[in-house]
């Protein structure tokens, strides 16, 4: 089902392609609100601004897999020799990183007035890969951690005074391990960049296999700290006890935790903190393939999609996401209320400093298996 809404998805792409030179092509990964996003919001934007263009957008699916069916597209047709059918793609890190090793992409951040609002580092590196130049962010997803005011009159500033926090407080942190999912593995991720040497060289290479072993005192502490902690059943699950509780803080995506402080299912005073020296998060880009025939019109597209107004209306109040631009550029394009909720507990400074990459895949995969092989055993 559905290779078949792809496959027809794409043919209606090709054939709007054919039709119209002013059609700009825009293909995302991720799932269908970043689809619908292009379609019903930015999209007609642009039209607006550009009369006689036509948007036309198709998701490639979630997660890595939808980037990696654009990155097999563009592979395809740079083999071959032919134009791309894709004007803007919309990628994750790991396929970024890829895509412009193997230049299926253009250089052209530099040319657009929001290039100089970006200031982290995930603009110019890609999970080890430098893409300086080459990708501009959409939005940031962030990790950090939820507690509640009541239950901690002062909370931890930093992974340090977290550890002894526990100690001095135990059951009374959970996070969901390395298997209910992602902010758990952030976490995890995060203490071992805290406290396993060279955070660094974890975020942008060059790897070495036996960095692993030098791990060795920082995940027997994760282990000690485990056994005050409650392993939580998923991200929501860390978010259902925070609620009922059960727990007086835990580490969370961001955008999901005010999702359910909207819908009224966490008490309305709970509050964040992103802890230093950083957890992790990460942007979607938008990108330029490299045989596009229409690279003035597609880094307009970007320019209007990364603007301030577009981040401050799109991106924060849409989708309760961190901008991909620097968030002080949106000072005074969000009503107060819009920035006090998104900005109160993590200011665009904190943020700035304390939003981390996850690590390179290599390392990435290492931490994993030494968690399994070391702490949860």
């Amino acid at each position: 089902m559905r290779k078949g809404l792809w496959a027809a998805g794409f043919a209606a792409l090709l054939l709007t392609t054919s039709a119209s030179a002013q059609t700009l092509n825009v293909a995302t990964a991720g799932d269908q609100n970043m689809v619908d996003y292009i379609k019903d919001y930015l999209g007609p934007m642009f039209e607006k601004k550009n009369p006689g263009v036509k948007v036309v957008a198709v998701g490639t699916g979630p997660g890595d897999g939808g980037s990696q069916k654009i990155y097999e597209k563009l592979d395809a047709q740079k083999k071959a020799g032919a134009a791309s059918d894709f004007d803007v793609v919309v990628i994750h890190q790991k396929a970024a990183g890829t895509m412009v090793k193997e230049d299926l992409l253009k250089k052209y951040r530099d040319t657009l007035p929001t290039g100089k609002m970006v200031t982290r580092d995930t603009a110019t590196n890609a999970l080890g890969t430098d893409v300086s130049g080459y990708v501009m962010p959409m939005f940031h997803s962030q990790t950090a951690l939820a507690y509640n005011p009541d239950l901690v009159k002062n909370p931890p500033s930093s992974y340090a005074e977290l550890r002894d926090w526990v100690k001095q407080n135990p059951q009374q942190f959970g996070y969901n391990g390395i298997k209910g999912g992602m902010s758990g593995v952030a976490f995890v991720t995060g203490w071992v960049s805290a406290f396993g040497g060279d955070a660094a060289k974890l975020e942008k290479g060059p790897y070495d296999a036996a960095t692993k072993a030098t791990w060795d005192k920082a995940l027997a502490d994760l282990k000690e700290f485990n056994k005050n902690v409650v392993i939580t059943p998923g991200n929501a699950g860390t978010l259902d006890m925070l609620n009922r509780g059960e727990i007086a803080m835990g580490p969370v995506w961001v955008d999901m935790f005010y999702t359910w402080k909207a819908e009224g299912k966490l008490p309305p005073n709970t509050r964040l903190k992103l802890i230093s020296p950083g957890m992790p998060g990460q942007p979607m880009y938008y990108a330029i393939p490299a045989k596009t025939g229409q690279e003035k019109l597609a880094a307009d597209f970007i320019a209007l999609a990364t603007s301030p107004e577009v981040q401050a209306e799109g991106i924060v109040k849409r989708f309760n996401w961190y901008p991909g631009i620097d968030a002080k550029n949106l000072e005074g394009k969000l009503d107060q209320a819009a920035w006090n909720q998104l900005f109160a507990d993590i200011t665009p400074d904190a943020l700035a400093a304390n939003g981390k990459s996850f690590p390179i895949g290599p390392y990435f995969n290492d931490i994993l298996e030494s968690y399994e092989k070391n702490v949860a055993n």
